[in-house]
């Protein structure tokens, strides 16, 4: 057999390998939307504490 006759065998068998391997892990698209609402929940919270802060620190009394 050539070289090349092996080569074109063993690269089909590779592909005919990668192909049949159907766990190839999870797709970046439910990554990225969980990644999304953790920084929506983020910001979310961090604006609620910041108006919270400002309130009581509004509430405070002056002194005279």
């Amino acid at each position: 057999m050539s070289l090349f006759v092996r080569l074109q065998v063993a690269l089909a068998a590779r592909l005919a390998e990668l192909r049949s391997d159907r766990e190839r892990g999870d797709s970046p698209v439910p990554t990225a939307v969980i990644i999304f609402g953790l920084v929506a929940a983020a910001i979310t919270v961090t604006a609620l504490v910041a108006s919270r802060a400002e309130d009581w620190m509004n509430a405070i009394p002056t002194a005279p």
